[in-house]
């Protein structure tokens, strides 16, 4: 009887384990029912609205709030003060100047967003909630204040805005648990706070045709399995102040934090078409996380630190918090150094007619490197150069220079070209200089020949006319 009981209640549960919804991701936000919203302005019915004004000086409250309905707005203002220190306002949106959640969608055109208070983002995307904004001005002065933000899954597209932020921790385009998908194109995005970079991805996000300026925090930073992708920006960076676990200066940071704002998993960087400049740092820096990098055809400036390090840092468990990195440049110019330390990995592929001058864990000390090279790819060597395994397509490595310097693979020597190679910073290789006699003459051998040939018939043209002086000396 008990055993006819038990498959009973086990028939009952089937259909409730198979349909209930599965759990939430780590930092997944969107089914908490412990917040409540409130508006000073609250649409709930669909509607096309011009001239307004929108405000709020209420802390845990927004000035604008859209839920269930869409709205289209233009030629509006939305101003927002008021303090607020839970994490609500973070993570829900509580205290920003506009939020859409629960199916509301907002288009918002030729506006302006300003909030002053603390943890008072200007606009903001959760759960089903999905905000359009075009040609719009947004400025933020508090603290944990970012621009346009994404959470839970909200979702954000953004065209022309001109976003300023001068609180800490206040990222111009910023995202964070539950994260989302937020895109942005045209317009320029500035911060000028500490731990503000222009970029806060535990998202997707990804942005083309724009400016990003940060004056003090690092220019882009990617948490845990999320992206950040870039076509066609201008990105400049100034990371001259150090903010809570960081230890290095750096512009591009990836890595984890394990504070549950971000599911584990690999986090993603790709840049086409760009102009980056680091004005102090390194230009990428990964720690305690799985990284995939993606360059193609971009101007990277870099006078003050290396291009690419990965190492331990203070977040995540001592001596396994590394960084698992693969990078993949196609028809990239890379000025900079390598460092990899030894709890890190690279793996590193050059493909086209990408140009590398720098040295790759030159100090020997990386727990594994592996180099891939196209042959029509090339790498100028500036210090002694360590990897695990090589791929090149050019048997001979005559696309490795060595400019006095040597590659090791697997603890072995190996045969380079022995000549240098001069690479431009702007503008790809401008000159090949102090080549061995070989090289010159297998690349040059049919002109080699005709010189010769000239200088052959020019001495026997000479020798003719001696004679024929000679002769008639002679016959005089």
């Amino acid at each position: 009887m008990k055993k006819k009981v038990l498959i009973f209640i086990i028939l009952l549960l089937i259909p409730v384990m198979v349909l209930a919804e599965p759990p939430a991701k780590p930092g997944d936000n969107r089914n908490n029912t412990n917040v409540s919203y409130k508006g000073a302005s609250t649409l709930t019915s669909n509607d096309t609205l011009d001239n307004k004004k929108y405000s709020s000086s209420t802390g845990g409250e927004n000035a604008l709030l859209i839920s269930n309905a869409e709205v289209t707005i233009s030629n509006s203002t939305v101003s927002k003060s008021g303090d607020e220190s839970s994490e609500n306002s973070d993570f829900y949106g509580t205290n920003a100047g506009i939020l859409a959640y629960n199916n509301g969608i907002l288009i918002f055109n030729n506006g302006e967003i300003i909030t002053n208070g603390t943890h008072a983002n200007g606009v903001f995307a959760i759960g089903t909630g999905h905000i359009k904004i075009n040609n719009s001005k947004i400025t933020t002065t508090g603290n944990n204040s970012g621009g346009i933000m994404v959470t839970g899954n909200g979702k954000l597209d953004a065209k022309n805005l001109t976003v300023k932020t001068s609180g800490n921790s206040s990222a111009a385009i910023r995202s964070d648990r539950g994260g989302g998908t937020l895109t942005v194109e045209e317009g320029t995005y500035e911060t000028s706070g500490m731990g503000s970079p222009t970029i806060y991805s535990t998202a997707d996000i990804s942005v083309k045709n724009a400016t990003l300026l940060s004056n003090s925090s690092e220019g882009i930073v990617i948490e845990g399995s999320n992206s950040v992708s870039l076509d066609n920006v201008t990105l400049t960076d100034t990371n001259n102040t150090l903010n809570g676990n960081s230890e290095t200066y750096k512009n591009i940071f990836l890595y984890q934090s394990m504070s549950g704002d971000a599911e584990v998993g690999k986090s993603t960087f790709t840049a086409k078409d760009s102009t980056i400049t680091t004005n102090k740092g390194d230009t990428f820096f990964v720690t305690n996380t799985t990284a995939e990098i993606n360059l193609e055809g971009n101007a990277f400036t870099n006078t003050d630190g290396d291009f690419l390090r990965i190492q331990t840092g203070k977040w995540g468990k001592s001596g396994s918090n590394g960084g698992i990195v693969t990078l993949n440049a196609t028809n990239q110019l890379i000025n900079g150094n390598m460092i990899i330390d030894n709890i890190s990995t690279l793996e590193l592929n050059l493909k086209g007619e990408t140009k590398l001058t720098g040295a790759i864990n030159s100090d020997n000390k990386a727990k594994k490197v592996t180099l891939t090279l196209e042959k029509n790819s090339i790498i100028s060597l500036t210090n002694n150069t360590y990897v695990n395994s090589l791929e090149n397509e050019d048997s001979n490595n005559n696309n490795i220079y060595s400019n006095g310097y040597k590659l090791y693979v697997d603890g072995k020597e190996i045969k380079t070209n022995e000549g240098t190679l001069k690479v431009e910073k702007d503008s790809g290789v401008d000159a090949e200089e102090g080549q061995s006699i070989l090289d010159i003459i297998s690349s040059n051998i049919i002109i080699i020949i005709a010189i010769v040939l000239v200088i052959i018939i020019l001495i026997v043209l000479i020798i003719l006319k001696k004679r024929k002086n000679d002769n008639k000396k002679v016959a005089f």
